[in-house]
């Protein structure tokens, strides 16, 4: 299993160089290209996340004893995707404002502080999204947290209440046992008080 794990971690590698040095190469290409470019890294990603995906499953087949580490570098990967998707976006913003001007025909003089205070906004927009993702992450680990909790709070209710149950069962049993003594007691005093009178 380990084997095959390794074995996408090594694609995963050699495809995220790939995306970075193609996400580099973005702002200094032409028009056309760039089309091209940006089409070609979307799908890379697509096969990225694939292999992350397949990994993450690798890494759930594994025993809770020795998942430790391989869970920590599921994170160190995924956390690096992110990083990817996010130098993605921002080599988008560059490239659509770019497009933006050649559709308008703008020389880049008379609409330049428009165009530098667009951009701004966009990476604003961008942040506020990418904080808002990761509190959703963050809230989602809680609920599933919340959830866990809650099935062992269930478990350990059902197991006192069983415990409780043979606890009663059990002073059943002795108070019936009392019972039982107290009549073998009664009925051997009798006995010795009819053998007394004989003698």
């Amino acid at each position: 299993m380990s084997s095959d794990f390794e074995g996408y971690e090594q694609d995963f590698a050699v495809l995220t160089a790939e995306i970075t040095n193609r996400i580099a190469r973005v702002p200094r290409l032409p028009p056309d290209e760039k089309k091209q470019m940006v089409a070609n890294v979307e799908k890379q990603l697509e096969e990225a996340k694939e292999l992350l995906e397949q990994m993450d499953l690798e890494v759930r087949e594994i025993p809770p004893q020795s998942r430790g580490m391989y869970s920590n570098r599921m994170r160190s990967y995924k956390q690096e995707m992110g990083k990817l998707e996010t130098d993605f976006k921002r080599s988008r913003i560059a490239y659509s404002d770019e497009v933006r001007n050649e559709l308008l025909g703008d020389d880049g003089n008379s609409s330049e502080n428009q165009l530098i205070k667009l951009r701004e906004e966009r990476a604003h927009l961008l942040d506020n999204t990418e904080r808002l993702e990761r509190s959703s992450r963050r809230l989602e680990a809680g609920y599933q947290i919340a959830v866990e909790t809650e099935q062992i709070g269930q478990e350990m209710l059902e197991n006192l209440s069983h415990d409780r149950e043979k606890i009663q069962r059990a002073r059943e049993r002795l108070r019936e046992t009392d019972a039982n003594l107290g009549k073998s007691s009664r009925v051997l005093t009798g006995m010795l008080r009819r053998v007394a009178l004989f003698c």
